[in-house]
């Protein structure tokens, strides 16, 4: 084994750019990615990642509970994902009840959930969408964040009328490749979510070996430019039969890496930063965020994806505890203002499972 060295100066450099918190840049980024995954360097880099969130998060966990309204064989054909006519997974159309969509948007409110993602394939009516938001809206207090198709400026009204506070949206990797959609199209939403006053929420996906760290470290840094609530890194899932799948996947641990990168990135700029699939090496690199999951999931063979991949809000609770994240805080990604008081190089001082 090699005596321990001191760390590459490129590296220290940047790490101590990214101390003041305005965000690194493209080619900083880039060099970080390219770093080997089990250097000194890579944690260190990891570790800063930590100590930024705890400090600027106030040690706050959050949960945002997606939930996928409904199943089809979408014709957009988009390769990562299962819910596509192409995968061939699932034929026809179905949509989960009334019942169940208020079920799990009451179980997401008793169990102290911080937002509720409503997901559709991009066939899904949108005047439906605003329906289910509308009458979502009256029965729970927690906060609604759509995931659905491109808008323009007229919808992104009627969503905020009809009671939503956030919109996920992403220039997903290998745009205009791996899907139909233009980078420009993607990006005009965007101005769009942030020009009507909706939050904006991104991640940096879906990740996979074939993607290159330059345009990784762009979607990066695009989602600085234009305002991100949260931003952070999704792993591409391969579901049976995936025509992706030669490829493979990135571990966890890469995840993480590209999580803490992602996260120096972002500077000061964000209110929560995530990490999709919830793991636990993320959370020690600068996320905060994970997503529980129900009803559809485009990376999952499941209908609903809480009896499939999907993690549930007590499991996400739990590994966020074990983490030492709080969860039990109201949520910064909508008005809440963190802890104050912590240092950056912080950490809780005991578990939030145990208590005086």
């Amino acid at each position: 084994m090699a005596p321990w060295r001191t760390l590459d100066p490129k590296v220290l450099e940047i790490i101590k750019k990214a101390q003041d918190l305005t965000g690194i840049d493209v080619d900083d980024a880039i060099h970080l990615i390219r770093l080997d995954l089990c250097s000194p360097e890579v944690y260190a880099v990891m570790g800063l990642a930590n100590q930024i969130s705890r400090q600027s998060f106030g040690g706050k966990g959050e949960r945002h509970f997606h939930i996928g309204l409904n199943v089809e064989g979408c014709s957009y054909n988009c390769q990562f994902c299962s819910l596509t006519k192409q995968a061939g997974i699932f034929q026809g159309q179905r949509e989960f009840s009334p019942e169940q969509i208020l079920a799990w948007a009451r179980e997401g409110a008793n169990q102290g959930a911080d937002a509720l993602n409503l997901m559709t394939t991009g066939r899904y009516p949108f005047a439906k969408l605003l329906e289910v938001g509308a009458w979502l809206s009256r029965e729970v207090t927690v906060p609604l964040v759509a995931n659905t198709r491109d808008i323009n400026h007229q919808e992104g009204e009627a969503l905020l009328k009809a009671g939503f506070q956030g919109f996920y949206h992403a220039v997903r990797l290998g745009e205009g490749r791996d899907t139909p959609f233009t980078i420009d199209s993607r990006v005009r939403t965007i101005k769009v979510i942030t020009d009507v006053g909706l939050k904006w929420m991104n991640c940096v996906e879906p990740v996979g070996p074939e993607h290159e760290p330059e345009e990784i470290a762009r979607l990066m840094v695009l989602a600085r430019e234009l305002g991100a609530t949260y931003s952070g890194v999704m792993r591409r899932i391969n579901f049976p039969g995936s025509p992706l799948a030669r490829h493979g996947m990135i571990n966890e641990l890469e995840m993480a890496r590209l999580v803490a990168v992602s996260r120096l990135v972002m500077g000061g700029a964000v209110q929560a930063h995530c990490t999709h699939e919830p793991n636990a090496a993320a959370l020690l690199a600068g996320a905060n965020l994970v997503f529980p999951e129900v009803g559809s999931s485009p990376r999952d063979a499941e209908a609903d994806t809480g009896q499939g991949r999907g993690h549930g809000l007590a499991a996400c609770a739990g590994l966020l505890r074990e983490m030492g994240w709080e969860v039990d805080q109201p949520s910064n990604c909508f008005g809440a203002a963190p802890t104050a008081g912590r240092e950056v190089g912080a950490c809780p001082r005991h578990y939030a499972t145990i208590r005086a």
